[in-house]
């Protein structure tokens, strides 16, 4: 691992033997992207493009007239100066001009990798395990700097790029755009690919050709949301699963962002990644920082299950903290399906008593447990329970609980207030709205203004007052609508556009302090399921709950698009009743379970009314998930089939130490004409046998991978399978 500047060149290097990124200083001005991708030792520039004499370009060198930006490849693009794609930035002063000039001023270097202040991001735990590349921009004129930051890791494949604004002038500056990072990539040959979807279809993947035109990904809806994800790829043309080069880049970010592939003129391609600048605005008053969001750029040889194989490990090893960073996560029963809004201390207990019996380890109360809640249009912001519904109190609940050999976890919502609440009718003008106009409802709440340092006191300590009266593990934080009417009673006129953003610090800082206060509580982050299962908020709670879906066949495609940039460790995933609420759907309870169990395992239904034939079924399902609960929470997970794009999904885990194979295959509807396709392992090693636990049969692992399994042919629908393999020796070779 080494970063390093070459004096003949003017290039910056950072390389850790298996990735490099190179870029110059052009003119003595400019900084020019190079290269990122596979490790080469030096970077001498013979891939540099040629400058020519084009007709429309701007020359910012007059005696230059082969010399513009607009053909440059750029680290960090500013306008006005002639570049007339996509800006990183946008800088105003306080006469209303947009003209800038940053040039480069010098560098630094850094061991570790930098704390950003009130974000979360990607930490080190010593500063052996990383380098940081800082480069300084400057505008003499207006005595302000940019920062840009590049850290790269002895153990990941990965490169975190962020920026800081600095104003050391005398005038106010007004940021209107800015990018966490640009890159500029030569020619046009590439595919880009997102995730769109909505409220219980999330994580689809949608890959199409980068042609003459912009794809931009974004949301302006104060979360990162279900309809988009911070995070793209771009990849070359035969680029797949498992081969070709591919590059991501994730947002560390879990409010309004904007990613942007934009195709160039003269056939080059610009990726960007940042906040939305339709919600984003900053006041940078003399003598103050700004600092952005990171994003993480990854880059593989290996298709995109070698690109998913570094966001996975990254993300569970040094994204996610505290101590269920490394700690295998409890098998859960949730409340919601069995009693939605009707739930009750009597009702929870037996509930729980039949949970005991099959082995489920955390009980968790789902919304409304707390004073007046009987249904959606009420009481969120008064964080006290219902002393009719819970006379003994969530605390008598909670030692119940754990008398019967479980943990006993809460829902809340703290980010909102219904309209008919005692906080709300105490402080109307704690909630985002336009004082000019009636704020748009949306299911019966409002967003309350996290700007307002009072309103986040308010929320740290109703939350903090319930987490120490009662025995409490777990806390499902849920997040159930969109933002409207940006505006703030709180903030200044001037200030009004910085809303967007000054609400996720004010969130991260709550979160931050019930973490650093309560650090034995699991915290699983929802918003109406996946609406914002983000990295930012991986930083903060571990799992997210990934869908309101709870469907299997849904729910298998939904955490297959997941698993492209998370983990199967942070997904929540549970095994729900059929018919499915949701959709309506009659699944089998072992494809159910197949699903379910490729994430954290969990179950919402109601286990009292439950046939003793399926409750003796769960209670095998949780023992078994048990058995191979780490491996599927800290082993490498290969996707071998797209269930997106077909009727068939498949996929394998393989543990830490290699010894164990877990192998899923589904297939969703049954066919006329039985098709007997093998489907070919990963991640395997050659040489090595494999025992098939279920008969005692072994094959090595070239067979596996290189020849594959066939499915037994099964005339019903939604059918699966789960194969287990044990190392057993070395084969003949």
């Amino acid at each position: 691992m080494e970063i390093k500047y070459i004096e003949q060149e003017k290039t910056f290097m950072l390389s850790n033997g298996r990735i490099s990124y190179a870029f110059s200083v052009e003119k003595n001005r400019y900084l020019m992207h190079g290269y990122f991708g596979r490790n080469i030792q030096n970077y001498r520039g013979i891939s540099r493009p040629y400058f020519y004499d084009r007709g429309f370009c701007s020359n910012p060198i007059p005696e230059e007239r082969t010399f513009s930006l607009d053909t440059l490849p750029q680290e960090y693009p500013d306008m006005n100066q002639g570049d007339f794609r996509s800006p990183a930035y946008v800088i105003q002063t306080e006469d209303g001009r947009r003209v800038t000039r940053f040039y480069y001023k010098n560098y630094r270097i850094i061991r570790g990798k930098p704390i950003l202040p009130g974000l979360p991001s990607v930490y080190t735990e010593d500063d052996e395990e990383a380098l940081t590349l800082c480069v300084e921009l400057e505008d003499k004129t207006m005595n302000a700097g940019i920062a840009l930051y590049y850290t790269i890791f002895r153990d990941y494949d990965a490169v975190c790029r962020h920026v800081e604004v600095i104003n050391a002038g005398k005038q106010e500056l007004y940021l209107e755009r800015l990018m966490s990072m640009s890159m500029d990539f030569p020619g046009t040959g590439y595919d880009v690919l997102t995730m769109t979807g909505g409220h219980m279809n999330e994580k689809n993947l949608n890959r199409r050709p980068v042609s003459s035109d912009s794809v931009v990904a974004e949301s302006i809806r104060g979360c990162s949301s279900p309809q988009a994800t911070p995070g793209i790829v771009l990849m070359e043309k035969e680029a797949g699963e498992h081969s070709g080069e591919v590059w991501g880049f994730q947002f560390v970010y879990s409010g309004d962002f904007q990613a942007v592939v934009q195709a160039g003129q003269f056939k080059s391609t610009r990726v960007q990644m940042g906040m939305n600048p339709l919600t984003f605005g900053w006041n940078l008053k003399s003598g103050e920082r700004f600092v952005c969001p990171e994003t993480v750029l990854v880059y593989s040889g290996q298709g995109l299950n070698g690109m998913s194989h570094t966001y996975h490990s990254l993300y569970r090893k040094r994204l996610c903290r505290g101590i269920y960073r490394d700690k295998e996560r409890p098998v859960l029963l949730n409340s919601w399906e069995a009693f939605e809004f009707h739930v009750n201390e009597e009702k929870c207990r037996t509930l729980a008593g039949e949970a005991a019996k099959l082995g489920i380890e955390l009980f968790v109360v789902d919304d409304g447990w707390f004073k007046k809640r009987v249904d959606d249009k009420r009481a969120l912001g008064d964080w006290t329970w219902d002393r009719e519904k819970f006379p003994g109190g969530i605390s008598r609940l909670a030692k119940d609980i754990r008398s019967m050999g479980m943990d006993f976890g809460i829902w809340f919502e703290p980010e909102m207030v219904s309209p008919d609440s005692d906080l709300y009718r105490s402080h109307p003008d704690w909630i985002i709205r336009s004082p000019d106009y009636e704020p748009v409802l949306s299911r019966y709440q409002y967003v309350l203004d996290l700007s307002n340092p009072e309103v986040c006191k308010y929320v740290i300590h109703s939350v903090a007052g319930l987490l120490e009266a009662a025995d409490i593990s777990y806390v499902k934080w849920d997040m159930n609508r969109h933002m409207t009417d940006l505006g703030s009673f709180y903030l200044d006129g001037k200030q009004q556009r910085e809303l967007s953003h000054r609400y996720m610090l004010g969130l991260y800082y709550i979160l931050d302090t019930l973490n650093r206060k309560f650090p034995e509580i699991l915290f699983e982050g929802c918003s109406s399921g996946g609406g914002r299962y983000d990295a930012g908020m991986l930083y903060y709670m571990p799992q997210t709950w990934a869908s309101d879906n709870s469907d299997a066949i849904c729910r298998m495609k939904i955490q297959y698009g997941t698993s492209l940039f998370f983990p199967p460790v942070t997904m929540g995933a549970h095994v729900s009743v059929s018919p499915n609420l949701q959709v309506g759907r009659e699944t089998p309870l072992a494809a159910r379970f197949t699903i379910a169990m490729s994430g954290n395992l969990g179950y919402e239904m109601d286990f009292r009314i439950l046939p003793e034939k399926e409750k003796e079924t769960v209670k095998e399902q949780i023992a078994f998930y048990k058995e191979v609960r780490e491996v599927i929470q800290k082993g490498r997970f290969y996707r071998l089939i797209n269930p997106q794009t077909g009727n068939v999904a498949a996929w394998n885990f393989v543990s830490e130490d290699e010894q164990t194979v877990i192998y899923c295959y589904a297939q969703i509807l049954s066919e006329a004409v039985q098709v007997n396709t093998p489907v070919k392992l990963k991640g395997l090693r050659e040489n090595w046998n494999y025992r098939f636990l279920q008969d005692g049969s072994c094959y090595g692992g070239d067979e596996l991978m290189y020849a594959g399994i066939t499915a037994e042919p099964v005339k019903k629908d939604f059918i699966s399978h789960v194969y287990i393999f044990k190392k057993e020796g070395e084969n003949r070779k």
